[in-house]
């Protein structure tokens, strides 16, 4: 149990306190009341909300409300002083080595900041997700490494997680791949003039797809109607691009667990039994929709049509469900798809998609409403686009792929560590850049280097030290201000580690680590210009174990942030 758990608890023993002496009201809710680290030090080591939050519950003025928190919590073993701040907010001072028995607590627990916070609950991520017609690009790497990661997340707190891609192997668009890959076969047998009309896809990877064709087929399929080949070019296309995305990802350390078909689903007839349950629950009819403002999306027509009643469950229209020709829209296949996850774990969904399916969203949360009777069980993680730069110029295409820079092509240029950290350095939907020669550079403005070093300087110091005594016993002698803001900070990890879980925000990760690296440097620095902070003190056994302590406690918990997100610790550089 660390700080802020501890006086989480003393704050509801407090309330229970009041409320039995009839001070405040009884039965109120301290769900969203936390014990965190003060943005600005100078105003104590805790900062508490109880006062705000219950205020108005209990019918009390915060300010008075906080006094008598405040009273209470002042008689505490390791409080030196409580002060109200502003509108009611409690700030609390510890006594001087208070900080520094947080170094055992973290010692002491291999898995330090691992929770059942989820408590088994099932939660599928939904990521990646791109049409099997090519490889797996730039853009597609923020999704797939925010989906990993929020994986990782929440199952180190203790949810049932699935990974999850869907692939869109139904549609027009693989029907273009098909005839694209036929006309790189025909070039694979030799025939000259072979032109790769507009519209199809030009990209040099199908080559690989037109001789795999040849060993498979010879030049039988020369000989067939379009109404032949295409299905058996199609699967075969379809095959070979999985094949290249799986293996880009296993590169970039991502293991799915589940890959779904929506070709399956189609010719399974689940589309259709999913839209027959919508109209068992009186969720369908058949209308004429008001032509939208503005520019008219795909699926609008002047006509009657099947629709879904979205409206209902807070999107803005209702949502057509079949086309003219009798074909479902791509949004009845996506209700089906997610009725299908449903009925499959049971539980909440993530799905991680590009900012431009910002649109869809709303019709999907009502969907998934209706199928499920209950509120939020998807949340839709939007990523914003990635500027790929080198040295500031920008870098628009692969001599492979012909129009975009490959995912490959950038994890062989930087490796899929320092990929992996980048994308997380801005919120999902914030537009990033990434530029090759600075996140490649060795100096404190490149994040990953600047985390990695201080993993590789806290090893170098254990190593140095290798035979001396590394336990928390003497850590209340840790009191310099330096190692005072690291514990603080490695004290937060499983705070943070739970708030970026409940709010399916991985972000917070690397920007956790960002900061821990900074004041770990900085303690370093001290001890460099002030030979009395240094890690290993001549004549001080006892010091120097609670400072090897403290510098053991930042390497692992480095190490286990690291390991979220899927990156190496390095113990050298």
């Amino acid at each position: 149990m660390n700080i802020f758990t501890i006086f989480e608890d003393q704050i509801t023993i407090i309330y229970q306190d009041l409320s039995d002496a009839g001070q405040v009201m009884a039965g109120a809710d301290l769900s969203r009341v936390a014990v965190e680290l003060p943005r600005d030090e100078t105003h104590g080591d805790l900062a508490c909300n109880v006062a705000m939050v219950l205020a108005k519950q209990v019918s009390a003025k915060p300010r008075d409300l906080a006094g008598l928190f405040a009273e209470k919590l002042a008689l505490h073993k390791d409080v030196a002083q409580v002060e109200i701040a502003g509108p009611g907010f409690l700030n609390i001072t510890l006594n001087e080595g208070r900080w520094g028995s947080e170094v055992a607590t973290i010692l002491a627990d291999q898995n330090y900041g691992r929770s059942e916070l989820g408590n088994g609950q099932a939660v599928n991520v939904e990521f990646v997700s791109a049409n099997p017609t090519g490889p797996l690009h730039a853009a597609h790497a923020r999704g797939a490494i925010l989906g990993d990661v929020l994986a990782n997340l929440l199952a180190f707190t203790g949810y049932d997680v699935t990974r999850e891609y869907y692939v869109n192997d139904a549609g027009a668009q693989v029907d273009v791949l098909a005839r694209s890959a036929q006309l790189r076969y025909r070039e694979a047998l030799g025939e000259d003039g072979v032109v790769i009309a507009d519209g199809l896809y030009p990209g040099e990877y199908l080559k690989d797809v037109g001789a795999g064709l040849v060993e498979r087929h010879a030049d039988t399929l020369l000989a067939l109607d379009e109404a032949e080949w295409l299905p058996l070019i199609r699967s075969f296309a379809i095959e070979q691009m999985m094949a290249s995305i799986k293996a880009d990802l296993v590169e970039m350390g991502i293991q799915m667990d589940v890959y779904s078909s929506e070709r399956a689903l189609v010719d399974s007839g689940t589309v259709s039994q999913s839209i027959d349950k919508l109209a068992e629950m009186d969720l369908v009819y058949r209308g004429v929709l008001e032509p939208p403002k503005g520019q008219l999306p795909e699926d609008w027509e002047p006509r009657e049509q099947l629709l879904f009643k979205a409206s209902e469950f807070g999107d803005d229209v209702d949502r057509p469900l079949q086309k003219s020709d009798g074909s479902w829209t791509y949004f009845a296949s996506d209700v089906a798809y997610h009725m299908d996850k449903l009925s499959r774990t049971g539980g909440s969904m993530i799905d991680i998609w590009g900012a431009d399916h910002g649109g869809y969203v709303k019709r999907m949360k009502a969907a998934t409403e209706a199928i499920s009777g209950q509120k939020n069980m998807l949340d839709v993680k939007l990523c914003q686009l990635v500027s790929l730069l080198d040295k500031g110029t920008p870098v628009k295409m692969s001599k492979r792929a012909g129009t975009f820079v490959t995912l490959k092509d950038v994890m062989d240029a930087v490796g899929a560590d320092v990929m992996r950290f980048i994308m997380l350095t801005r919120r999902s939907d914030q537009t990033l850049e990434f530029d090759y020669a600075r996140v490649t550079e060795k100096s404190r403005e490149n994040p990953v280097f600047y985390v990695q070093y201080a993993h590789a300087r806290a090893s170098s110091v254990l190593r140095q030290a290798e035979g001396q005594p590394v336990m928390g016993a003497a850590a209340g002698r840790l009191v310099d201000i330096h190692e005072v803001r690291v514990i603080r900070q490695l004290a937060s990890f499983p705070h943070m580690v739970k708030s970026a879980a409940l709010s399916h925000e991985p972000h917070r990760i690397a920007f956790y680590l960002i900061d821990l690296a900074s004041l770990f440097h900085g303690l370093w620095n001290a001890g460099r210009d002030n030979s009395e902070l240094r890690f290993i003190c001549d004549n001080d056994d006892e010091l120097t174990s609670a400072r090897l302590a403290l510098v053991s406690a930042t390497r692992g918990v480095i190490s286990q942030g690291l390991s979220l997100m899927g990156i190496t610790a390095l113990e050298e550089m």
